[in-house]
């Protein structure tokens, strides 16, 4: 397990950081900019990366891995994101006021398409060289 969460992390990394750096950081300015802080508070960012690596490791790799079925680490990746997704974005709809809807629509959408990519990869190298 303790590979394939290694894996998944490098996975996860490379991946979430150019989104977030490259290619939607002008977006995220652009409708929640207001809230952003000027530094990163990397330690919660570490943490979170932590904990959510190590659910879908727990969730979704490993019992994919375990069946040897691609589509249970596509679907259930896709469902994971999901539900992670939406608990942070439709939280702050829900209480915070001015809290955009597109970026929950844009937000859902990605955290769907990042677990699905970090699940599929990470699944794909792990039967490949583990």
């Amino acid at each position: 397990m303790l590979v394939t969460f290694l894996v998944a992390f490098a996975v996860f990394m490379i991946i979430d950081l150019i989104w977030l750096g490259v290619i939607a950081a002008p977006f995220y300015r652009n409708q929640i900019g207001f809230l952003m802080a000027k530094k990163v508070n990397w330690g919660a960012a570490v943490l979170f990366y932590l904990i959510f690596i190590a659910g879908m490791v727990i969730f979704v790799i490993d019992p994919a891995l375990q069946a040897q079925s691609f589509t249970s680490a596509l679907v259930m990746g896709a469902l994971f994101g999901l539900v992670t997704y939406a608990t942070y974005d439709l939280t702050n709809l829900a209480t915070l006021e001015g809290w955009p809807l597109t970026l929950v629509i844009v937000d859902l959408l990605w955290g769907m398409s990042l677990s699905v990519l970090v699940s599929s990869i990470t699944y794909l190298i792990i039967n490949a060289f583990f």
